[in-house]
């Protein structure tokens, strides 16, 4: 069965646009599926296609050449073009800004996992000229599409990865995972570091998942791994920018108790960071139970951030803290997230924060089964389901 993507529809829109549409996303996320779905939907209106997977030998083989022969080729030969893993073909971006300031209205889209790369191809180049949308794991809504059984365990123990979702042996999942994680490691980081950091590397990697909701220290992760505190900020880079681990930041302002620095870090899958720890053990029998649904949460809001908004963590010095501070024009909306809740009770950090600044606009608890709404102080305190995550961007 295939999966509906959210983002779909949006991305089809972008046919009749003509800048230059450009997805990101980290291995195994759906690029290539959306670029055949948006192909097919093209084909269908009539369109002229060229598609180009050049993590094909072959393929890769027919662009490369020149640039004014790629360039006559694409521009003469398709109404739209799609470009799979685009940062292969040496100076794409001058052909690309080439085509878009042709005046001949051919449509690109393209694809890339690793922003290192595109960055070194069109950081500058193109400039006004395209469009971006990240690409994550499928959501806790799109993977039930699928997964009707007890989808929410199903999402703790194996995430959103949608090549998972049509196998029905659980080991087939574990194996599939595996080589993703594998391919990753072969494809984007050997690529990027000396063979003999790979080993360090992937001891960040195992720390990031143990740790995975928790403040983390550069310094901390330099000595237990037996780097630099540098080398260890240039290795959470290359994670960032392969969009396979996401740094959350603390929130403060004036109140000097607020830790104003700090950092957690989330890996982009719940599968694959169960893949690190070798453990697809369900969540009622974790001892990092209460760190996976957090993680759950991060990455149902995670993917819905956008240029007026952004999600921070509170905390104090003497531990008060609040999971999530979903921030939406300069207002502020704390979350924090429970195993267990009673409504009407508001959490110890949610009244802390609260008391602090009185023009927050609204509270959530997200639990595993309670929901309702109080209030603290005049704000509303609303209760919800773990899986809500998705709904509090649109609800503020």
């Amino acid at each position: 069965m295939e999966i509906e993507r959210e983002i779909a529809k949006e991305l089809s829109k972008e046919i009749e646009d003509i800048h230059i549409t450009i997805l990101i996303g980290a291995r195994q996320v759906g690029k290539t599926f959306l670029l055949r779905k948006i192909r097919d939907e093209a084909e269908n209106k009539g369109l002229r296609i060229g598609f180009f997977d050049l993590e094909q030998p072959h393929v890769l083989g027919e662009l490369n050449k020149t640039d004014e022969e790629v360039f006559d080729l694409l521009v003469n030969s398709f109404d739209v073009v799609f470009i799979d893993e685009f940062h292969y073909i040496k100076n794409i971006s001058h052909i690309l800004k080439a085509i878009y300031d042709s005046g001949k209205r051919i449509k690109i889209f393209a694809s890339g996992s690793s922003s290192m790369e595109i960055h070194k191809h069109i950081k500058e180049s193109l400039a006004g000229r395209k469009i971006t949308y990240k690409i994550y794991p499928c959501s806790f809504n799109e993977i039930g599409q699928v997964i009707k059984d007890d989808p929410l365990n199903y999402y703790f123990v194996y995430g959103g990865l949608p090549g998972l979702v049509n196998l029905v042996d659980d080991e087939k999942r574990k194996m599939l995972l595996n080589d993703i994680l594998q391919s990753y490691l072969l494809k984007d980081i050997k690529s990027l570091i000396k063979e003999e950091n790979i080993r360090a590397f992937n001891n960040l990697l195992y720390l990031l998942a143990q740790y995975q909701g928790s403040i983390v220290a550069t310094a901390s992760l330099a000595r237990e791994i037996g780097l630099t505190p540098k080398s260890i900020e240039n290795y959470l880079e290359i994670l960032s920018q392969t969009y396979v681990n996401f740094p959350l930041h603390s929130f403060s302002t004036n109140f000097g108790n607020e830790l104003k620095k700090s950092k957690k870090y989330y890996l982009y899958d719940l599968g694959i960071r169960n893949t690190i720890l070798k453990n697809f053990a369900n969540l009622n029998s974790r001892e990092d139970a209460g760190h996976m649904v957090e993680s759950f949460v991060f990455l149902e809001l995670n993917r819905h951030v956008s240029p007026e908004t952004e999600i921070r963590f509170w905390r104090l010095k003497d531990g008060t803290e609040v999971d999530f501070i979903w921030i939406k024009n300069q207002k502020y909306y704390p979350i924090e997230v429970k195993t267990s809740c009673k409504i009407g009770d508001a959490p110890k950090g949610l009244k802390s924060f609260m008391n602090r600044y009185p023009k927050t606009e609204k509270a959530f608890v997200l639990c595993k089964d309670q929901e309702g709404e109080s209030n603290y102080n005049g704000v509303p305190v609303i209760y919800r389901k773990w899986d809500f995550a998705s709904n509090i961007p649109s609800a503020v």
